[in-house]
Protein backbone atom coordinates (compact mmCIF):
# COMPACT_ATOMS: atom_id res chain seq x y z
CA UNK A 1 0.00 0.00 0.00
CA UNK A 2 1.34 3.41 -1.25
CA UNK A 3 0.04 5.54 1.40
CA UNK A 4 1.34 3.39 4.22
CA UNK A 5 5.05 3.08 2.82
CA UNK A 6 4.97 7.17 2.32
CA UNK A 7 3.59 7.18 6.17
CA UNK A 8 6.25 4.90 6.85
CA UNK A 9 9.15 7.00 5.56
CA UNK A 10 7.36 10.35 7.35
CA UNK A 11 7.48 8.56 10.85
CA UNK A 12 10.98 7.39 9.97
CA UNK A 13 12.48 10.41 9.28
CA UNK A 14 10.41 12.55 12.11
CA UNK A 15 11.51 9.53 14.87
CA UNK A 16 14.80 10.48 13.88
CA UNK A 17 14.28 14.24 14.17
CA UNK A 18 13.00 13.47 17.76
CA UNK A 19 15.48 11.27 19.01
CA UNK A 20 17.62 13.76 18.29
CA UNK A 21 15.89 16.44 18.89
CA UNK A 22 15.14 15.27 22.25
CA UNK A 23 18.90 14.54 23.17
CA UNK A 24 19.90 17.61 25.65
CA UNK A 25 17.79 20.55 24.42
CA UNK A 26 18.36 23.65 26.06
CA UNK A 27 15.24 24.08 27.43
CA UNK A 28 13.29 20.00 28.51
CA UNK A 29 9.96 22.10 29.24
CA UNK A 30 10.28 24.30 25.97
CA UNK A 31 11.20 21.17 24.09
CA UNK A 32 8.28 19.10 25.30
CA UNK A 33 5.92 22.64 24.06
CA UNK A 34 7.37 22.77 20.54
CA UNK A 35 7.72 19.38 19.21
CA UNK A 36 4.45 17.89 21.15
CA UNK A 37 2.24 18.57 17.81
CA UNK A 38 4.75 15.99 16.15
CA UNK A 39 4.24 13.43 18.89
CA UNK A 40 0.35 13.87 18.42
CA UNK A 41 0.03 13.64 14.92
CA UNK A 42 2.47 10.39 14.44
CA UNK A 43 -0.04 8.24 16.42
CA UNK A 44 -3.40 10.08 14.69
CA UNK A 45 -2.20 9.69 11.37
CA UNK A 46 -1.06 5.84 11.86
CA UNK A 47 -4.42 5.33 13.38
CA UNK A 48 -6.55 7.20 10.23
CA UNK A 49 -4.19 5.39 7.62
CA UNK A 50 -6.52 2.43 7.04
CA UNK A 51 -9.49 5.21 6.49
CA UNK A 52 -7.92 8.10 5.15
CA UNK A 53 -4.80 7.73 4.07
CA UNK A 54 -3.13 11.18 2.89
CA UNK A 55 -1.50 12.41 -0.35
CA UNK A 56 2.40 11.38 -0.83
CA UNK A 57 2.68 15.02 -1.06
CA UNK A 58 0.95 16.22 2.26
CA UNK A 59 3.08 13.04 4.24
CA UNK A 60 6.22 14.72 2.62
CA UNK A 61 5.40 18.47 4.18
CA UNK A 62 4.10 17.06 7.41
CA UNK A 63 7.71 15.33 7.72
CA UNK A 64 9.33 19.04 6.65
CA UNK A 65 7.50 20.90 9.39
CA UNK A 66 7.94 18.42 11.57
CA UNK A 67 11.48 18.99 11.56
CA UNK A 68 11.21 22.04 11.62
CA UNK A 69 9.77 22.07 14.91
CA UNK A 70 12.33 19.32 16.28
CA UNK A 71 14.94 21.61 15.15
CA UNK A 72 13.19 24.82 16.98
CA UNK A 73 12.40 22.98 19.73
CA UNK A 74 16.31 21.33 20.49
CA UNK A 75 17.80 24.81 20.45
CA UNK A 76 14.42 27.13 21.54
CA UNK A 77 13.75 29.30 17.98
CA UNK A 78 15.23 32.08 19.19
CA UNK A 79 18.99 30.48 19.71
CA UNK A 80 18.83 28.19 16.44
CA UNK A 81 22.12 28.28 14.73
CA UNK A 82 20.78 28.55 11.08
CA UNK A 83 18.28 31.08 12.45
CA UNK A 84 21.65 33.30 13.65
CA UNK A 85 23.17 32.09 10.39
CA UNK A 86 20.20 33.93 8.27
CA UNK A 87 20.29 36.87 10.97
CA UNK A 88 24.31 37.93 9.76
CA UNK A 89 23.22 37.47 6.37
CA UNK A 90 20.19 39.32 6.03
CA UNK A 91 21.91 42.14 9.03
CA UNK A 92 18.58 41.57 10.82
CA UNK A 93 18.24 42.46 14.88
CA UNK A 94 16.69 39.22 15.78
CA UNK A 95 16.75 35.54 14.96
CA UNK A 96 13.86 34.80 12.61
CA UNK A 97 13.68 31.24 12.48
CA UNK A 98 10.22 31.49 14.25
CA UNK A 99 9.11 33.32 11.09
CA UNK A 100 10.37 30.60 8.96
CA UNK A 101 8.24 27.87 11.55
CA UNK A 102 5.59 30.26 11.12
CA UNK A 103 5.67 30.42 7.12
CA UNK A 104 5.17 26.54 7.59
CA UNK A 105 2.16 26.74 9.89
CA UNK A 106 0.35 28.50 7.18
CA UNK A 107 1.86 26.20 3.86
CA UNK A 108 1.51 22.60 5.43
CA UNK A 109 -1.99 23.08 7.00
CA UNK A 110 -3.52 24.27 3.70
CA UNK A 111 -2.88 21.36 1.96
CA UNK A 112 -3.65 19.51 4.67
CA UNK A 113 -7.72 21.56 4.89
CA UNK A 114 -7.87 21.45 1.16
CA UNK A 115 -7.15 17.31 1.21
CA UNK A 116 -10.08 17.03 4.31
CA UNK A 117 -12.20 19.47 2.58
CA UNK A 118 -12.03 17.98 -1.25
CA UNK A 119 -12.53 14.81 -0.23
CA UNK A 120 -15.33 14.74 2.95
CA UNK A 121 -17.10 17.91 1.77
CA UNK A 122 -19.45 19.11 -1.15
CA UNK A 123 -16.67 22.03 -1.83
CA UNK A 124 -15.16 21.90 -5.36
CA UNK A 125 -12.11 23.16 -6.70
CA UNK A 126 -12.27 27.05 -7.20
CA UNK A 127 -12.77 30.76 -5.20
CA UNK A 128 -14.76 29.62 -2.33
CA UNK A 129 -12.32 26.67 -1.48
CA UNK A 130 -9.16 29.03 -2.12
CA UNK A 131 -10.87 31.51 0.54
CA UNK A 132 -12.52 28.77 3.12
CA UNK A 133 -8.80 27.36 3.46
CA UNK A 134 -6.87 30.10 3.76
CA UNK A 135 -9.56 31.21 6.60
CA UNK A 136 -9.16 28.13 8.44
CA UNK A 137 -5.31 28.49 8.40
CA UNK A 138 -5.44 31.80 9.91
CA UNK A 139 -7.94 30.78 12.10
CA UNK A 140 -5.25 27.80 13.34
CA UNK A 141 -2.67 30.73 13.53
CA UNK A 142 -4.70 32.77 15.70
CA UNK A 143 -5.66 29.68 17.94
CA UNK A 144 -2.25 28.80 18.14
CA UNK A 145 -0.97 32.55 19.44
CA UNK A 146 -3.85 31.96 22.05
CA UNK A 147 -2.20 28.39 22.78
CA UNK A 148 1.28 30.47 23.09
CA UNK A 149 -0.33 33.02 25.68
CA UNK A 150 -2.16 30.45 28.21
CA UNK A 151 0.77 28.71 28.39
CA UNK A 152 2.83 31.59 29.24
CA UNK A 153 0.30 32.50 31.77
CA UNK A 154 0.28 28.95 33.35
CA UNK A 155 3.96 28.43 33.57
CA UNK A 156 6.33 31.49 33.95
CA UNK A 157 9.32 29.15 33.23
CA UNK A 158 8.54 28.56 29.51
CA UNK A 159 7.19 31.74 28.79
CA UNK A 160 9.88 34.10 26.99
CA UNK A 161 11.37 30.89 24.93
CA UNK A 162 8.22 29.71 23.75
CA UNK A 163 6.81 32.52 22.98
CA UNK A 164 10.05 33.50 21.20
CA UNK A 165 9.11 37.36 21.30
CA UNK A 166 12.63 38.41 21.08
CA UNK A 167 11.35 42.10 22.10
CA UNK A 168 9.00 42.32 18.84
CA UNK A 169 6.05 43.88 20.54
CA UNK A 170 4.18 43.15 16.77
CA UNK A 171 5.19 39.42 16.66
CA UNK A 172 1.91 38.16 17.55
CA UNK A 173 0.68 39.71 14.41
CA UNK A 174 3.90 39.36 12.73
CA UNK A 175 3.13 35.13 13.25
CA UNK A 176 -0.45 35.47 11.99
CA UNK A 177 0.64 37.36 9.06
CA UNK A 178 3.03 35.37 7.92
CA UNK A 179 0.96 31.78 8.16
CA UNK A 180 -1.55 33.53 5.98
CA UNK A 181 1.00 34.21 3.29
CA UNK A 182 2.30 30.52 4.11
CA UNK A 183 -1.19 29.10 3.16
CA UNK A 184 -2.12 31.72 -0.02
CA UNK A 185 1.81 30.62 -1.35
CA UNK A 186 0.79 26.80 -0.92
CA UNK A 187 -2.28 27.34 -2.45
CA UNK A 188 -0.58 28.66 -5.55
CA UNK A 189 2.36 26.93 -5.75
CA UNK A 190 0.50 23.09 -4.87
CA UNK A 191 -2.66 23.11 -6.14
CA UNK A 192 -1.87 21.80 -9.41
CA UNK A 193 0.38 19.11 -8.04
CA UNK A 194 -1.93 18.24 -5.00
CA UNK A 195 -5.24 17.61 -7.55
CA UNK A 196 -3.51 14.98 -9.55
CA UNK A 197 -1.99 13.01 -6.35
CA UNK A 198 -5.55 12.89 -5.07
CA UNK A 199 -6.73 11.93 -8.63
CA UNK A 200 -3.99 8.74 -8.20
CA UNK A 201 -4.95 8.38 -4.37
CA UNK A 202 -8.82 8.30 -5.40
CA UNK A 203 -8.12 5.87 -8.27
CA UNK A 204 -5.80 3.89 -6.46
CA UNK A 205 -2.75 3.85 -8.30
Amino acid sequence: MRAKRDLTITTLVLGAALVWSGIGPKERHTWWLEVGPVIVALPLLWATLGRFPLTRLLYALIAIHGVILCYGGHYTYAETPLGFWLQDIMGAARNHYDRLGHIAQGFVPAILVREILLRTSPLQRGGWLFFLVTCVCLAFSAFYELLEWWTALVSAEAAESFLGTQGDHWDTQWDMFLALCGAIASLLLLARLHDKQLQALESGA
